[in-house]
């Protein structure tokens, strides 16, 4: 029989870092369920929060960067961002890596959005950003293990890739379905509200 009032809030008895590197700290939390009284260790990743950067063109593309990834084990084509540091704000967190990863720069920053990436064992959050008026502005100041390769694209050839199969990272197709009404938007020539 099925609980009719939805599912039980776990409470929360104990959590103990069992690592920290560079990128996440990795936690075992002991939780119990109220109405079972069954205690269990789950492994719970705290990363810090990321941001994702759609920069928009005067011409209408999207800045994109390809990059070695070591997850897969491959190549992945993907918007720029990274992490915010220490308390950071999205917008300005955003705002840097745009320019640390690509050299351009900007107006009208503003969220469009954030999701749990993987909330059954991450804690941390993805910030979607939209930058408009996107134009070279400077030199990349990439971190030491970087290796970008920065281009553009039409937002329409960007959609058709991520439909496609050619855009496969999770985040990116999450910032690009945020994405997707203002550029509806800006297609049919409506004011795009902030």
């Amino acid at each position: 029989m099925k609980p009719t009032s939805g599912p039980a809030r776990w409470e929360k008895l104990a959590d103990t870092t069992v690592a920290t590197t560079r990128v996440l700290d990795l936690h075992r939390t002991r939780f119990r369920h109220p109405g079972r009284a069954v205690e269990r260790d789950f492994v719970v990743i705290r990363p810090p929060d990321w941001v994702n950067v759609l920069a928009l063109t005067p011409e209408y593309h999207l800045v994109l960067v390809r990059q070695f990834r070591f997850g897969i084990d491959g190549f992945s084509l993907e918007i720029p961002g990274g992490c915010l540091e220490g308390g950071e704000d999205p917008v300005t967190a955003g705002v840097r890596e745009l320019r640390e990863e690509t050299g351009f720069a900007g107006t009208s920053a503003r969220l469009l959005g954030s999701v749990h990436p993987n909330p059954a064992i991450q804690s941390n959050r993805s910030h979607f950003l939209l930058v408009e008026n996107a134009v070279r502005a400077g030199e990349s100041a990439w971190d030491a293990d970087e290796e970008i390769e920065v281009s553009t694209l039409p937002v329409d050839e960007v959609l058709a890739l991520a439909r496609s199969g050619g855009i496969t990272h999770g985040l990116v197709l999450d910032a690009l379905f945020c994405f997707e009404p203002v550029w509806s938007q800006l297609k049919s020539g409506k004011r795009v509200e902030s």
